[in-house]
């Protein structure tokens, strides 16, 4: 299955190499809890919280296996991205990237993006920024710029 450009991207703007650390001179990613309380590793990579420091080249392979599982979802459960344009998969899978699945699933957002409603889906997108009971600054931004990347104003 191919991963959009525009999805990897993404997700590395918004995710980051995060909690760097040096070993033996490499650059490594060490786990770390990100703002929902989840430990993570590299670009968003669920972890334990023992998890050994990876480099950036073994983070970047977790993050296209991750995409992968999140574009396969995103389809199960939006078909109708199947024959719309990359970047609005690419959207939508972020999203379904960043908070799972099942989120995805039991959305609205799903029902907008089937019923081919782009600019309620672009609302609904704009509804998910909440983390840990709070607004999250970063993801205002990241659904901010799903929306765009949803409505083609973000190439």
């Amino acid at each position: 299955m191919r991963i959009p450009a525009r999805l990897v991207e993404l997700c590395k703007t918004f995710e980051g190499f995060h909690k760097e650390v040096r070993i033996a001179g490499l650059p490594m990613a060490a786990p770390y809890v990100c703002p929902a309380g989840y430990w993570t590793i590299g670009y968003g990579h669920l972890c334990g919280k023992n998890q050994t420091p990876i480099t950036k080249a073994e983070a970047e392979t977790l993050l296209m296996i991750d995409l992968q599982t999140a574009v396969a979802a995103t389809l199960r459960y939006c078909p109708a991205l199947g024959d719309e344009p990359e970047h609005r998969l690419a959207a939508i899978a972020d999203f379904t990237f960043n908070l799972g699945a099942g989120r995805l699933q039991a959305s609205t957002l799903r029902c907008r993006v089937n019923d081919r409603d782009w600019t309620g889906a672009g609302d609904q997108l704009l509804r998910w920024v909440y983390g840990g009971g709070r607004i999250l600054p970063g993801l205002v931004l990241r659904r901010k710029a799903e929306r765009e990347l949803l409505l083609g104003e973000r190439q």
